[in-house]
């Protein structure tokens, strides 16, 4: 959510921000702007809409030379979207700029004390607050610019990922982050530094990056390097540099029409990723050193306790299928966005594990601080190393599923239900409540889902022919069973994030408790009805939709006879475990969602109003 990007160094600063925001389109904005300075004046071009806008108005309103430069893509959250209310935001000297992250939830108190004081405002933001308070603070207490940001920070209540500029001290860049990502990249020779909201607009000028903890602040200058400093107290941090292991291959489109494509594609690669080392099938064992080093943990737990948001959630909810089958763990699944503010029931033992694929979704965070506050242990899955979850966790497994740059996520699902699968196997192992054979069977079953996917894959086609069908339909049901049931909410997520048409999800039992009445010839219902599971029920339920004269598309096993014979569309995927299942049955609806969306010429990749990270409340 938002991006920041900044360059301060030997070269010329707007081909880096303009192309770093491309990097970070990802994240979800609707407005973009940036800051250049020359040398002599500072110049600011911003405007709503897309990183294209801005280029378009650069090229009449600015000159865009300079050797030092910070931008900025706004999701909007004090202040609807508009040129005004855009970053960068200057000082009412003009002196200072700033880009933020976040939200400054004290923002009014603080801003009616400045216009006590003269100051003006042009915008409705919290962050043209921000920037007069620093501004103030460096009058008032007459400091140099980074003592003046710790001094304004320990005054602000909220979130933030900063980056600030004075004008008259052009060497240096201040930056800071509360619960908001920000990281630094260093130059070879350390003559240029790079500021962005993740690795990724910097990784063709440099592999090195220092990460910033909640709560730091660095000052950056040119040829003297970085320091990086406590806010709370001014104390000095080590600064640990680490050598990123991203490429730029792995952020580009690859050939494939759209980010969202291309990762549905990388999902055989992805599951291999994410198993590769720990599922040794030959030895029949899996290797977990997080779950290793904490067994007792597990095994001891009165209940696993799973927070997350959005897809996240849904693949919680497979989790908890799995661990109770398998592992006969209780298993609480949470919205972590109603968690942290329902003072929840948390013991020392109990074991949160927190979901999340960027590992800076803010309440998920949020729900971690909550349950160390009160003893329990917490573990993370996440994809994203060195994020703000894989730091605050106190064990954690990695997802390996290669960036994702669409906001609608397809990879982090499948992956996130491997390393769960994984887990609950082990835990199933320890606990003596899975069978040697079972286990072995499971082991396969998994090693073998990789290819499966490819199969499922090549359904393509069809499943394009049925979104031309069904591409102008206004409503849409999802139905499943068992493990299924989550993979169905997951399709009408995606449905919803990318072609905005209304889809719901639904235990197919839950059908004729409210849902049957909406049915009629016009509402397309997809039904997930793979032999394994609840089979003969989830048959039961098509007749009784046929019989409404609904529209009936159904994610069947191969070879299936019966539901094709009810069904008005079938879309075939392989045999697996029922365990297994979601990782087969989820495919063909991404593939849906997608197809329905670029027929209806969508924004694939950038859906309105939706960030890839939430990283604000």
């Amino acid at each position: 959510m938002c991006g920041i990007v900044g360059y301060i160094g030997h070269r010329d600063a707007y081909p880096i921000v303009i192309e770093g925001f491309r990097r970070l389109e990802y994240r979800g904005y609707d407005s973009a702007g940036i800051a250049l300075f020359d040398g002599t004046d500072l110049k600011i071009c911003k405007t709503k809409g897309k990183v294209a806008d801005l280029e378009e108005r650069s090229d009449k309103e600015i000159t865009k030379t300079g050797n030092v430069g910070i931008g900025h893509t706004r999701w909007a959250t004090h202040g609807v979207p508009n040129d005004v209310n855009s970053h960068p935001h200057l000082s009412n000297s003009g002196d200072l700029v700033i880009i933020h992250n976040g939200i400054i939830e004290n923002y009014d108190s603080l801003k009616q004390e400045l216009i006590s004081r003269g100051y003006t405002f042009q915008s409705d933001t919290d962050t043209e607050v921000l920037i007069n308070l620093i501004e103030d603070v460096k009058k008032q207490e007459n400091v140099k610019l980074g003592h003046a940001v710790q001094i304004a920070l320990n005054q602000v209540i909220g979130a933030y990922a900063i980056a600030v500029f004075d004008k008259n001290k052009p060497e240096e860049v201040v930056v800071a982050r509360l619960g908001s990502p920000l990281a630094i990249g260093i130059g070879e020779n350390e003559d240029e530094f790079f500021i962005a909201s993740d690795a990724s607009p910097f990784l063709e000028y440099t592999k090195n990056a220092v990460y910033l903890e909640d709560e730091e602040m660095a000052v950056i200058r040119f040829h003297k390097g970085i320091k990086v400093r406590k806010i709370k107290d001014d104390s000095l941090v080590p600064t640990y540099v680490q050598e990123l292991q991203l490429n730029l291959e792995q952020i580009e489109k690859g050939g494939y029409e759209h980010f969202m494509l291309k990762e549905i594609h990388e999902q055989p690669k992805a599951i291999t990723d994410t198993y590769r080392g720990r599922l040794l099938r030959n030895e029949a064992i899996i290797k977990m050193a997080g779950v290793e080093d904490n067994m007792k943990k597990f095994l001891n737990a009165n209940r696993i306790i799973i927070v997350a948001c959005g897809t996240s959630w849904h693949a919680g909810l497979v989790a908890e299928y799995i661990f109770e089958d398998l592992a006969r763990i209780p298993v609480e699944v949470e919205y972590a966005s109603e968690f942290r503010y329902r003072n929840p029931v948390i013991t020392e033992n109990d074991v949160l594990i927190a979901i999340s694929q960027s590992g800076e979704t803010a309440d998920t965070l949020a729900a971690i601080k909550l349950a160390k506050s009160k003893g329990a242990f917490v573990f993370g899955v996440c994809n994203v190393v060195g994020s703000s979850i894989a730091r605050e966790t106190h064990a954690g497994a990695y997802t390996h599923a290669g960036p994702e740059i669409g906001v609608a996520s397809t990879k982090a699902f499948t992956t996130q239900i491997t390393v769960l699968t994984l887990m609950a196997l082990r835990l199933a192992r320890a606990k003596g409540t899975i069978s040697s054979s079972d286990f072995r069977q499971h082991l396969l079953e998994l090693e073998m889902i990789p290819k499966k996917v490819e199969k499922a894959l090549e359904s393509d086609s069809i499943i394009k022919q049925i979104a031309d069908i069904y591409k102008n339909s206004t409503n849409c049901l999802y139905l499943g069973r068992g493990y299924n049931f989550p993979v169905a909410l997951e399709g009408a997520l995606k449905l919803k994030e990318i072609s905005y048409i209304h889809a719901e999800g639904y235990p197919a039992a839950e059908m004729k408790h409210g849902p049957i009445a909406l049915i009629d010839e016009n509402m397309p219902i997809v039904v997930i009805a793979t032999k394994k599971g609840h089979y003969e029920k989830v048959v039961s339920n098509i007749q009784e939709i046929k019989s409404r004269k609904g529209k009936i598309i159904g994610i069947v096993t191969e070879g299936d006879v019966q539901v094709k014979e009810l069904a008005d569309h079938v879309i075939e995927v392989p045999e697996t475990l029922e365990s297994l299942s979601p990782l087969l049955t989820t495919i063909p609806l991404q593939l849906l969602s997608y197809h329905i969306a670029v027929l209806l010429n969508k924004n694939v990749d950038q859906p309105r109003n939706l960030a890839k990270s939430v990283t604000v409340e």
